[in-house]
Protein backbone atom coordinates (compact mmCIF):
# COMPACT_ATOMS: atom_id res chain seq x y z
CA UNK A 1 0.00 0.00 0.00
CA UNK A 2 1.50 3.56 -1.17
CA UNK A 3 2.07 5.87 2.10
CA UNK A 4 0.60 8.99 -0.21
CA UNK A 5 -1.91 8.32 -3.12
CA UNK A 6 -3.36 10.91 -5.76
CA UNK A 7 -5.89 9.60 -7.51
CA UNK A 8 -7.09 11.56 -10.35
CA UNK A 9 -6.88 14.75 -8.78
CA UNK A 10 -8.18 17.73 -10.14
CA UNK A 11 -8.18 21.64 -8.98
CA UNK A 12 -10.23 24.32 -10.44
CA UNK A 13 -9.76 28.13 -9.91
CA UNK A 14 -13.33 30.07 -10.88
CA UNK A 15 -13.16 33.16 -12.09
CA UNK A 16 -15.54 36.35 -14.05
CA UNK A 17 -13.83 35.12 -17.02
CA UNK A 18 -14.45 31.10 -16.69
CA UNK A 19 -13.10 28.35 -14.46
CA UNK A 20 -9.29 27.66 -14.83
CA UNK A 21 -7.99 23.93 -14.33
CA UNK A 22 -4.76 23.97 -12.81
CA UNK A 23 -4.57 20.55 -12.28
CA UNK A 24 -6.15 18.12 -14.23
CA UNK A 25 -6.96 14.31 -13.67
CA UNK A 26 -2.97 13.50 -11.93
CA UNK A 27 -2.42 10.43 -10.24
CA UNK A 28 0.46 10.28 -7.96
CA UNK A 29 1.90 7.69 -5.72
CA UNK A 30 4.31 8.07 -3.45
CA UNK A 31 5.92 4.49 -1.08
CA UNK A 32 7.78 4.92 2.31
CA UNK A 33 11.37 6.06 2.05
CA UNK A 34 10.74 6.93 -1.40
CA UNK A 35 11.33 10.80 -2.72
CA UNK A 36 9.04 11.40 -5.70
CA UNK A 37 10.29 14.67 -8.13
CA UNK A 38 7.46 16.99 -9.86
CA UNK A 39 8.88 19.22 -12.60
CA UNK A 40 7.71 21.47 -14.71
CA UNK A 41 6.97 25.01 -15.96
CA UNK A 42 5.73 27.96 -13.63
CA UNK A 43 1.96 27.57 -13.84
CA UNK A 44 2.37 23.62 -14.58
CA UNK A 45 0.16 22.57 -11.59
CA UNK A 46 3.68 21.42 -9.24
CA UNK A 47 2.59 23.43 -6.18
CA UNK A 48 -1.13 23.29 -6.66
CA UNK A 49 -0.51 19.58 -5.91
CA UNK A 50 1.18 19.75 -3.21
CA UNK A 51 -1.24 22.44 -1.46
CA UNK A 52 -4.03 20.10 -2.32
CA UNK A 53 -2.82 17.31 -0.19
CA UNK A 54 -2.12 19.76 2.77
CA UNK A 55 -5.71 21.29 2.03
CA UNK A 56 -3.95 24.63 1.42
CA UNK A 57 -5.88 25.67 -1.86
CA UNK A 58 -6.03 29.15 -2.05
CA UNK A 59 -9.11 30.55 -2.24
CA UNK A 60 -11.39 30.39 -4.20
CA UNK A 61 -9.63 27.45 -5.69
CA UNK A 62 -11.12 23.99 -4.81
CA UNK A 63 -10.66 20.23 -5.41
CA UNK A 64 -12.93 19.60 -8.18
CA UNK A 65 -12.14 16.16 -8.59
CA UNK A 66 -10.25 13.10 -7.07
CA UNK A 67 -9.21 12.09 -4.03
CA UNK A 68 -6.30 11.86 -1.53
CA UNK A 69 -5.72 9.08 0.66
CA UNK A 70 -2.71 8.78 3.31
CA UNK A 71 -2.16 5.29 4.02
CA UNK A 72 -5.01 3.85 2.75
CA UNK A 73 -7.44 6.59 4.77
CA UNK A 74 -9.07 9.32 2.91
CA UNK A 75 -8.10 12.69 3.78
CA UNK A 76 -9.57 15.19 1.79
CA UNK A 77 -13.02 14.71 2.52
CA UNK A 78 -11.79 15.39 6.50
CA UNK A 79 -13.37 18.03 8.32
CA UNK A 80 -11.40 20.60 9.30
CA UNK A 81 -9.89 20.46 12.61
CA UNK A 82 -8.86 16.84 11.41
CA UNK A 83 -7.41 18.38 8.34
CA UNK A 84 -5.35 20.76 10.79
CA UNK A 85 -4.69 17.68 12.63
CA UNK A 86 -2.56 15.75 9.98
CA UNK A 87 -1.05 19.48 8.54
CA UNK A 88 2.10 19.78 10.54
CA UNK A 89 1.74 16.37 12.40
CA UNK A 90 1.68 13.59 9.78
CA UNK A 91 2.38 16.14 6.52
CA UNK A 92 5.02 18.57 6.61
CA UNK A 93 5.41 21.33 3.98
CA UNK A 94 8.48 23.41 3.03
CA UNK A 95 7.43 26.59 1.37
CA UNK A 96 9.63 28.19 -1.42
CA UNK A 97 10.02 31.81 0.37
CA UNK A 98 10.85 31.64 3.53
CA UNK A 99 9.63 34.80 4.63
CA UNK A 100 6.07 34.06 3.93
CA UNK A 101 6.83 30.81 7.12
CA UNK A 102 8.10 32.60 9.60
CA UNK A 103 6.71 35.06 11.97
CA UNK A 104 9.37 38.05 11.64
CA UNK A 105 8.22 38.94 15.50
CA UNK A 106 9.27 36.14 17.05
CA UNK A 107 12.44 34.15 16.95
CA UNK A 108 13.40 31.18 15.35
CA UNK A 109 13.26 29.30 18.68
CA UNK A 110 9.85 30.04 19.70
CA UNK A 111 8.15 29.26 17.07
CA UNK A 112 10.47 26.05 16.56
CA UNK A 113 9.44 25.80 20.34
CA UNK A 114 5.38 26.53 19.23
CA UNK A 115 5.45 23.53 16.97
CA UNK A 116 7.21 20.98 18.98
CA UNK A 117 5.18 20.86 22.42
CA UNK A 118 1.68 21.13 19.85
CA UNK A 119 2.70 18.13 18.27
CA UNK A 120 5.14 15.87 20.40
CA UNK A 121 3.83 17.14 23.62
CA UNK A 122 7.43 18.45 24.89
CA UNK A 123 7.66 20.44 28.20
CA UNK A 124 9.69 23.95 27.34
CA UNK A 125 13.37 22.19 28.11
CA UNK A 126 13.25 19.76 26.02
CA UNK A 127 11.33 21.12 23.24
CA UNK A 128 14.35 24.19 23.22
CA UNK A 129 17.10 21.32 23.01
CA UNK A 130 15.23 19.23 20.74
CA UNK A 131 15.27 23.25 18.30
CA UNK A 132 19.15 23.70 18.85
CA UNK A 133 19.22 20.05 17.56
CA UNK A 134 17.24 20.70 14.03
CA UNK A 135 19.32 23.97 13.96
CA UNK A 136 22.43 21.84 14.04
CA UNK A 137 20.84 18.91 11.74
CA UNK A 138 20.33 21.73 8.97
CA UNK A 139 23.87 22.80 9.20
CA UNK A 140 23.02 26.56 11.17
CA UNK A 141 26.50 27.60 13.14
CA UNK A 142 26.29 27.84 16.76
CA UNK A 143 22.77 26.67 16.80
CA UNK A 144 22.85 27.46 20.70
CA UNK A 145 23.12 31.21 20.54
CA UNK A 146 21.18 31.75 17.10
CA UNK A 147 17.84 30.00 18.64
CA UNK A 148 16.97 33.49 20.26
CA UNK A 149 18.29 35.42 16.83
CA UNK A 150 15.07 36.19 14.97
CA UNK A 151 14.31 36.11 10.95
CA UNK A 152 15.65 39.11 9.38
CA UNK A 153 19.06 38.54 11.53
CA UNK A 154 19.34 35.60 8.66
CA UNK A 155 20.51 34.91 5.39
CA UNK A 156 18.13 33.51 2.75
CA UNK A 157 19.80 30.55 2.50
CA UNK A 158 19.76 30.37 6.60
CA UNK A 159 16.12 31.57 6.66
CA UNK A 160 15.17 28.50 4.37
CA UNK A 161 16.81 25.81 6.92
CA UNK A 162 14.70 27.42 9.96
CA UNK A 163 11.90 26.81 7.65
CA UNK A 164 13.19 23.24 6.70
CA UNK A 165 13.66 22.38 10.43
CA UNK A 166 10.41 24.00 11.31
CA UNK A 167 9.30 21.10 8.86
CA UNK A 168 11.01 18.56 10.45
CA UNK A 169 10.16 19.44 13.82
CA UNK A 170 7.30 17.18 14.15
CA UNK A 171 8.75 13.77 12.52
CA UNK A 172 5.64 13.91 9.74
CA UNK A 173 5.25 10.31 7.92
CA UNK A 174 5.24 12.54 4.18
CA UNK A 175 6.67 15.89 3.74
CA UNK A 176 6.14 18.20 0.72
CA UNK A 177 9.48 20.51 0.01
CA UNK A 178 8.10 23.08 -2.93
CA UNK A 179 11.58 24.18 -4.51
CA UNK A 180 13.35 23.90 -0.77
CA UNK A 181 17.01 24.82 -2.04
CA UNK A 182 15.94 27.60 -4.12
CA UNK A 183 17.91 29.92 -1.96
CA UNK A 184 20.78 27.68 -1.03
CA UNK A 185 24.22 27.54 -2.35
CA UNK A 186 25.68 24.23 -3.63
CA UNK A 187 27.69 23.27 -0.40
CA UNK A 188 24.44 24.32 1.90
CA UNK A 189 22.04 23.00 -0.48
CA UNK A 190 24.31 19.37 -0.93
CA UNK A 191 23.69 19.59 3.05
CA UNK A 192 20.29 19.94 3.11
CA UNK A 193 19.37 17.05 0.19
CA UNK A 194 21.74 14.73 2.30
CA UNK A 195 19.39 15.65 5.29
CA UNK A 196 16.25 15.13 3.64
CA UNK A 197 17.71 11.83 1.61
CA UNK A 198 18.91 10.57 5.46
CA UNK A 199 15.33 11.38 6.96
CA UNK A 200 13.75 9.04 4.41
CA UNK A 201 15.91 6.19 4.62
CA UNK A 202 15.83 6.43 8.50
CA UNK A 203 12.47 6.94 9.13
CA UNK A 204 10.89 5.78 6.23
CA UNK A 205 9.28 9.22 5.38
CA UNK A 206 7.76 9.83 1.70
CA UNK A 207 8.33 13.02 0.06
CA UNK A 208 7.23 14.80 -2.61
CA UNK A 209 10.26 17.50 -4.09
CA UNK A 210 8.30 20.52 -5.98
CA UNK A 211 11.59 22.09 -7.97
CA UNK A 212 12.94 23.79 -11.38
CA UNK A 213 16.85 22.43 -10.86
CA UNK A 214 17.29 19.48 -12.44
CA UNK A 215 20.61 18.23 -10.46
CA UNK A 216 18.58 18.45 -7.55
CA UNK A 217 16.03 15.80 -9.22
CA UNK A 218 19.17 13.57 -10.76
CA UNK A 219 20.85 13.58 -7.45
CA UNK A 220 18.01 12.65 -4.64
CA UNK A 221 14.90 11.63 -6.52
CA UNK A 222 14.06 7.97 -7.06
CA UNK A 223 10.94 8.71 -9.52
CA UNK A 224 9.95 12.02 -11.42
CA UNK A 225 6.49 13.32 -12.48
CA UNK A 226 6.63 15.87 -15.56
CA UNK A 227 3.74 18.25 -15.54
CA UNK A 228 2.43 20.59 -18.45
CA UNK A 229 -0.59 22.88 -18.13
CA UNK A 230 -1.58 20.99 -15.30
CA UNK A 231 -1.11 17.46 -16.83
CA UNK A 232 1.06 14.74 -15.90
CA UNK A 233 2.69 14.12 -19.39
CA UNK A 234 5.42 11.93 -18.33
CA UNK A 235 6.30 10.09 -15.06
CA UNK A 236 9.20 6.89 -14.63
CA UNK A 237 12.43 6.18 -12.39
CA UNK A 238 14.35 9.21 -12.41
CA UNK A 239 17.41 7.85 -14.37
CA UNK A 240 15.56 6.95 -17.33
CA UNK A 241 13.15 10.27 -17.69
CA UNK A 242 16.50 12.60 -17.38
CA UNK A 243 18.76 10.77 -20.02
CA UNK A 244 15.81 8.79 -22.15
CA UNK A 245 12.52 11.02 -21.97
CA UNK A 246 10.03 9.84 -24.66
CA UNK A 247 7.61 12.75 -23.90
CA UNK A 248 8.67 16.06 -26.61
CA UNK A 249 7.98 18.59 -23.19
CA UNK A 250 10.58 17.19 -21.07
CA UNK A 251 13.32 16.71 -23.87
CA UNK A 252 13.33 20.14 -24.31
CA UNK A 253 12.59 21.31 -20.73
CA UNK A 254 16.03 18.90 -20.18
CA UNK A 255 18.09 20.40 -23.50
CA UNK A 256 17.43 24.01 -21.92
CA UNK A 257 19.55 23.47 -18.48
CA UNK A 258 22.52 25.16 -18.46
CA UNK A 259 25.20 23.26 -19.07
CA UNK A 260 28.14 22.43 -16.04
CA UNK A 261 30.64 21.29 -18.01
CA UNK A 262 31.31 23.72 -20.67
CA UNK A 263 30.75 27.10 -21.83
CA UNK A 264 27.89 28.09 -24.63
CA UNK A 265 27.51 31.56 -26.59
CA UNK A 266 23.58 31.02 -25.96
CA UNK A 267 21.11 29.17 -23.56
CA UNK A 268 18.63 26.78 -25.54
CA UNK A 269 15.12 27.77 -25.12
CA UNK A 270 12.13 25.24 -24.23
CA UNK A 271 10.75 24.77 -28.21
CA UNK A 272 8.19 23.19 -27.07
CA UNK A 273 6.41 26.10 -25.37
CA UNK A 274 9.01 28.98 -26.54
CA UNK A 275 5.90 32.30 -27.01
CA UNK A 276 8.49 35.20 -26.04
CA UNK A 277 7.69 38.28 -28.46
CA UNK A 278 10.59 39.47 -30.21
CA UNK A 279 12.22 43.14 -31.70
CA UNK A 280 12.12 42.33 -35.58
CA UNK A 281 15.02 41.28 -37.02
CA UNK A 282 16.21 44.59 -38.90
CA UNK A 283 15.69 46.33 -35.22
CA UNK A 284 18.82 46.40 -33.29
CA UNK A 285 18.97 47.72 -29.60
CA UNK A 286 21.81 50.23 -30.08
CA UNK A 287 19.06 52.16 -32.38
CA UNK A 288 16.83 52.18 -29.65
CA UNK A 289 16.57 54.94 -27.22
CA UNK A 290 18.66 52.61 -24.16
CA UNK A 291 21.41 52.29 -26.89
CA UNK A 292 21.97 55.36 -27.73
CA UNK A 293 24.46 57.74 -26.92
CA UNK A 294 24.69 58.41 -23.10
CA UNK A 295 25.91 61.76 -21.61
CA UNK A 296 28.29 60.37 -19.31
CA UNK A 297 31.88 61.20 -19.16
CA UNK A 298 34.26 59.29 -20.64
CA UNK A 299 36.82 57.36 -18.99
CA UNK A 300 39.35 54.70 -19.10
CA UNK A 301 40.09 52.87 -15.93
CA UNK A 302 37.55 49.97 -13.94
CA UNK A 303 33.93 50.42 -14.38
CA UNK A 304 33.85 49.72 -10.14
CA UNK A 305 37.08 49.86 -7.43
CA UNK A 306 36.25 48.45 -4.22
CA UNK A 307 39.01 48.86 -1.89
CA UNK A 308 39.25 47.39 1.77
CA UNK A 309 35.66 47.28 1.98
CA UNK A 310 34.50 46.71 5.44
CA UNK A 311 30.99 46.38 6.99
CA UNK A 312 29.21 45.81 10.87
CA UNK A 313 26.14 44.68 11.66
CA UNK A 314 25.34 46.13 14.89
CA UNK A 315 22.81 42.30 16.11
CA UNK A 316 22.89 43.59 19.99
CA UNK A 317 22.69 46.94 21.25
CA UNK A 318 25.17 47.75 24.86
CA UNK A 319 24.23 50.55 27.49
CA UNK A 320 27.66 52.46 25.77
CA UNK A 321 28.30 52.24 22.40
CA UNK A 322 31.50 50.20 23.49
CA UNK A 323 29.32 47.68 24.70
CA UNK A 324 27.55 47.15 21.31
CA UNK A 325 28.21 43.36 19.49
CA UNK A 326 28.62 43.34 15.80
CA UNK A 327 28.61 40.98 13.20
CA UNK A 328 31.16 41.55 10.23
CA UNK A 329 29.37 40.68 7.05
CA UNK A 330 32.47 42.04 5.10
CA UNK A 331 36.04 41.93 5.92
CA UNK A 332 38.00 44.38 3.88
CA UNK A 333 37.15 42.86 0.78
CA UNK A 334 39.01 44.34 -3.08
CA UNK A 335 38.57 43.77 -6.55
CA UNK A 336 37.65 46.06 -9.50
CA UNK A 337 35.72 45.23 -12.46
CA UNK A 338 36.97 46.23 -15.89
CA UNK A 339 34.32 48.04 -18.40
CA UNK A 340 32.23 45.76 -20.77
CA UNK A 341 33.39 42.91 -17.87
CA UNK A 342 30.51 40.62 -16.83
CA UNK A 343 32.16 39.61 -13.37
CA UNK A 344 30.71 37.14 -11.50
CA UNK A 345 30.92 36.87 -7.37
CA UNK A 346 29.66 33.18 -6.01
CA UNK A 347 29.78 31.90 -2.49
CA UNK A 348 27.36 30.48 0.34
CA UNK A 349 24.38 32.08 1.97
CA UNK A 350 25.71 34.64 4.43
CA UNK A 351 29.01 35.08 2.61
CA UNK A 352 28.85 38.85 1.44
CA UNK A 353 27.95 38.38 -1.85
CA UNK A 354 24.45 40.31 -1.91
CA UNK A 355 26.15 43.07 1.11
CA UNK A 356 28.77 44.10 -1.39
CA UNK A 357 25.82 45.12 -4.01
CA UNK A 358 23.85 46.85 -1.29
CA UNK A 359 27.02 48.77 -0.81
CA UNK A 360 27.60 49.55 -3.96
CA UNK A 361 24.13 51.04 -4.68
CA UNK A 362 24.27 52.69 -1.35
CA UNK A 363 21.54 50.83 0.62
CA UNK A 364 24.32 49.61 3.08
CA UNK A 365 26.75 52.35 4.14
CA UNK A 366 29.66 50.68 4.88
CA UNK A 367 31.90 50.83 8.25
CA UNK A 368 35.32 51.23 6.32
CA UNK A 369 36.75 51.04 2.93
CA UNK A 370 35.68 52.91 -0.82
CA UNK A 371 33.77 52.14 -3.53
CA UNK A 372 34.36 54.20 -6.89
CA UNK A 373 32.48 54.32 -9.93
CA UNK A 374 34.41 54.93 -12.87
CA UNK A 375 36.86 56.60 -10.82
CA UNK A 376 34.23 58.80 -8.19
CA UNK A 377 34.66 57.42 -4.76
CA UNK A 378 30.57 57.66 -3.75
CA UNK A 379 31.09 58.37 0.01
CA UNK A 380 33.15 60.88 -0.84
CA UNK A 381 30.14 62.68 -3.12
CA UNK A 382 28.37 65.44 -1.33
CA UNK A 383 26.52 67.12 -3.48
CA UNK A 384 23.06 65.79 -4.58
CA UNK A 385 23.17 66.32 -8.08
CA UNK A 386 27.00 64.45 -8.41
CA UNK A 387 25.20 61.66 -6.22
CA UNK A 388 22.21 61.03 -9.15
CA UNK A 389 24.35 61.65 -11.81
CA UNK A 390 26.38 58.14 -10.19
CA UNK A 391 23.60 56.90 -9.28
CA UNK A 392 21.70 56.72 -12.34
CA UNK A 393 24.99 54.71 -13.85
CA UNK A 394 24.19 52.05 -11.76
CA UNK A 395 20.98 49.97 -11.79
CA UNK A 396 19.95 46.73 -9.92
CA UNK A 397 17.91 43.78 -10.71
CA UNK A 398 16.62 41.66 -7.50
CA UNK A 399 16.21 38.53 -6.69
CA UNK A 400 12.58 38.48 -6.27
CA UNK A 401 10.72 40.44 -8.46
CA UNK A 402 7.63 40.22 -7.11
CA UNK A 403 8.91 42.46 -3.73
CA UNK A 404 10.77 44.67 -5.35
CA UNK A 405 8.08 46.13 -7.58
CA UNK A 406 5.36 48.24 -6.29
CA UNK A 407 1.90 46.29 -6.65
CA UNK A 408 -0.37 49.02 -6.68
CA UNK A 409 1.26 51.20 -9.18
CA UNK A 410 1.25 50.17 -13.26
CA UNK A 411 3.73 48.77 -15.18
CA UNK A 412 3.98 51.98 -17.29
CA UNK A 413 3.99 54.02 -14.00
CA UNK A 414 6.84 51.66 -12.51
CA UNK A 415 8.94 51.78 -15.88
CA UNK A 416 8.83 55.77 -15.82
CA UNK A 417 9.23 56.22 -12.60
CA UNK A 418 13.09 56.61 -12.66
CA UNK A 419 12.81 58.31 -16.21
CA UNK A 420 10.65 61.09 -14.80
CA UNK A 421 13.10 60.88 -11.13
CA UNK A 422 16.43 61.64 -14.15
CA UNK A 423 14.93 63.31 -16.36
CA UNK A 424 15.85 61.19 -18.68
CA UNK A 425 12.54 62.43 -20.97
CA UNK A 426 11.15 66.36 -22.39
CA UNK A 427 7.46 65.56 -21.66
CA UNK A 428 4.85 63.01 -20.82
CA UNK A 429 4.52 61.52 -24.77
CA UNK A 430 8.56 61.03 -24.55
CA UNK A 431 7.98 59.02 -21.70
CA UNK A 432 5.50 57.03 -22.78
CA UNK A 433 7.49 55.95 -26.16
CA UNK A 434 10.75 55.11 -23.76
CA UNK A 435 8.20 53.16 -21.93
CA UNK A 436 7.27 51.24 -24.89
CA UNK A 437 10.59 51.02 -26.52
CA UNK A 438 11.58 49.17 -23.12
CA UNK A 439 8.61 46.74 -22.50
CA UNK A 440 9.36 45.67 -26.22
CA UNK A 441 13.30 44.86 -25.73
CA UNK A 442 12.40 42.78 -23.16
CA UNK A 443 9.68 41.00 -24.58
CA UNK A 444 6.24 41.79 -23.18
CA UNK A 445 4.86 44.45 -25.69
CA UNK A 446 2.87 47.69 -24.97
CA UNK A 447 0.00 45.56 -24.31
CA UNK A 448 2.22 45.26 -20.60
CA UNK A 449 2.09 49.37 -19.40
CA UNK A 450 -1.70 49.29 -18.24
CA UNK A 451 -1.50 45.91 -16.18
CA UNK A 452 -0.42 45.51 -12.69
CA UNK A 453 2.64 43.32 -11.30
CA UNK A 454 0.24 40.45 -10.09
CA UNK A 455 -0.99 39.85 -13.21
CA UNK A 456 2.31 38.22 -14.72
CA UNK A 457 4.20 35.35 -13.86
CA UNK A 458 7.26 35.35 -12.05
CA UNK A 459 9.33 35.43 -15.46
CA UNK A 460 7.44 38.06 -16.69
CA UNK A 461 7.86 40.21 -13.87
CA UNK A 462 11.24 39.81 -14.07
CA UNK A 463 11.76 41.54 -17.39
CA UNK A 464 9.60 44.30 -15.79
CA UNK A 465 12.20 44.44 -13.13
CA UNK A 466 14.71 44.37 -16.08
CA UNK A 467 13.14 47.11 -17.95
CA UNK A 468 13.06 49.25 -14.81
CA UNK A 469 17.04 48.51 -14.27
CA UNK A 470 17.26 49.78 -18.14
CA UNK A 471 15.07 52.64 -17.54
CA UNK A 472 17.89 55.20 -16.61
CA UNK A 473 20.07 53.96 -19.17
CA UNK A 474 22.94 52.58 -16.99
CA UNK A 475 26.32 51.19 -18.10
CA UNK A 476 26.74 49.56 -14.98
CA UNK A 477 24.11 46.85 -14.35
CA UNK A 478 23.86 44.61 -10.86
CA UNK A 479 22.39 41.24 -11.08
CA UNK A 480 21.81 39.71 -7.68
CA UNK A 481 20.36 36.24 -8.22
CA UNK A 482 18.00 37.25 -11.04
CA UNK A 483 17.25 33.61 -11.85
CA UNK A 484 16.96 31.85 -8.83
CA UNK A 485 13.73 31.68 -8.29
CA UNK A 486 13.08 30.95 -12.14
CA UNK A 487 12.42 27.34 -13.67
CA UNK A 488 14.85 26.41 -16.17
CA UNK A 489 12.97 27.39 -19.75
CA UNK A 490 12.04 31.11 -18.05
CA UNK A 491 15.77 31.18 -16.62
CA UNK A 492 17.34 30.67 -20.46
CA UNK A 493 14.94 33.09 -21.75
CA UNK A 494 15.87 35.70 -18.87
CA UNK A 495 19.83 35.30 -19.43
CA UNK A 496 19.89 35.31 -23.16
CA UNK A 497 18.23 38.65 -22.85
CA UNK A 498 20.64 39.85 -20.57
CA UNK A 499 23.51 38.67 -22.74
CA UNK A 500 21.90 40.23 -25.33
CA UNK A 501 21.86 43.64 -23.25
CA UNK A 502 25.70 43.09 -21.69
CA UNK A 503 27.08 42.59 -25.44
CA UNK A 504 24.77 45.09 -27.39
CA UNK A 505 24.47 47.97 -25.27
CA UNK A 506 28.27 47.50 -23.86
CA UNK A 507 27.19 47.19 -20.64
CA UNK A 508 29.24 46.59 -17.33
CA UNK A 509 27.61 43.54 -14.98
CA UNK A 510 28.13 42.21 -11.57
CA UNK A 511 26.69 38.90 -11.89
CA UNK A 512 25.77 37.37 -8.66
CA UNK A 513 24.37 33.87 -7.87
CA UNK A 514 24.97 30.44 -6.09
CA UNK A 515 24.07 28.64 -9.68
CA UNK A 516 27.70 27.94 -10.90
CA UNK A 517 26.64 26.29 -14.46
CA UNK A 518 24.98 30.12 -14.67
CA UNK A 519 27.97 31.60 -13.56
CA UNK A 520 30.06 29.60 -16.52
CA UNK A 521 27.83 30.54 -19.16
CA UNK A 522 26.76 34.26 -18.00
CA UNK A 523 30.73 35.66 -16.76
CA UNK A 524 34.05 36.31 -17.81
CA UNK A 525 35.41 36.53 -14.63
CA UNK A 526 34.71 35.41 -11.21
CA UNK A 527 35.59 36.03 -7.26
CA UNK A 528 34.35 33.31 -4.75
CA UNK A 529 33.15 34.40 -1.64
CA UNK A 530 33.26 32.71 2.09
CA UNK A 531 32.71 34.77 5.50
CA UNK A 532 32.87 38.14 4.01
CA UNK A 533 36.41 37.95 2.32
CA UNK A 534 37.10 36.98 -1.45
CA UNK A 535 39.08 34.08 -1.59
CA UNK A 536 39.81 34.03 -4.88
CA UNK A 537 39.55 35.58 -8.00
CA UNK A 538 40.08 34.35 -11.93
CA UNK A 539 38.54 33.89 -15.39
CA UNK A 540 35.56 31.77 -15.78
CA UNK A 541 36.93 29.04 -17.47
CA UNK A 542 40.57 29.21 -15.40
CA UNK A 543 38.26 28.94 -12.34
CA UNK A 544 36.51 25.77 -13.40
CA UNK A 545 38.92 23.71 -14.79
CA UNK A 546 41.95 24.69 -12.84
CA UNK A 547 40.99 25.95 -9.37
CA UNK A 548 43.69 27.11 -6.56
CA UNK A 549 41.73 27.32 -3.23
CA UNK A 550 40.43 24.51 -1.76
CA UNK A 551 36.79 26.01 -0.74
CA UNK A 552 36.47 26.74 -4.88
CA UNK A 553 37.31 23.16 -5.58
CA UNK A 554 34.73 21.66 -3.11
CA UNK A 555 32.00 23.92 -4.23
CA UNK A 556 32.75 22.94 -7.77
CA UNK A 557 32.75 19.15 -6.15
CA UNK A 558 29.35 19.42 -4.80
CA UNK A 559 27.77 21.12 -7.72
CA UNK A 560 24.67 19.06 -9.18
CA UNK A 561 25.42 17.00 -12.33
CA UNK A 562 23.24 14.82 -14.16
CA UNK A 563 24.54 15.09 -17.41
CA UNK A 564 26.64 11.90 -18.10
Amino acid sequence: MPLLEIKNLSVTFPSRKGDFIAVDDVSLSVEPGEILGIVGESGAGKSTVGNAVISLLETPGYMSGGSIWLKGARIDDLDDNLKTAIRGKRIGMIFQDPLTSLNPLETVGAQLIETIILHLKLDDKAARARAIDLLNQVGIENAQERVDHYPHQFSGGMRQRVVIALALCSDPEVVIADEPTTALDVSIQAQILDLLRKLCEDRNVGMIMITHDMGVIAEITDRVAVMYNGKLVEIGKTEDVLYKPTHEYTKSLISAVPRPDKRTHRFPLVTYIEDVETLPDDVKLSDLWIGKARDYKAFDGPMLTVDKLKLDFTIKHGIFKRNNKYFTALKGVSFDIRQGEVFGIVGESGSGKSTIARCVTGIYEPTEGTISICGADLNKLEDKNKQNYYRRQTQMVFQDPFSSLNGRMRVENIIAEPIIFHKQAADKAEVKKIVDELLEVVGLGTGASRKFPHEFSGGQRQRISIARALATRPRFLICDEPTSALDVSIQAQILNLLKDLQEELGLTMMFISHDLPVIRQMCDRVAVMKSGEILEIADTEDLFTAPKHAYTKSLLKLMPKFRT
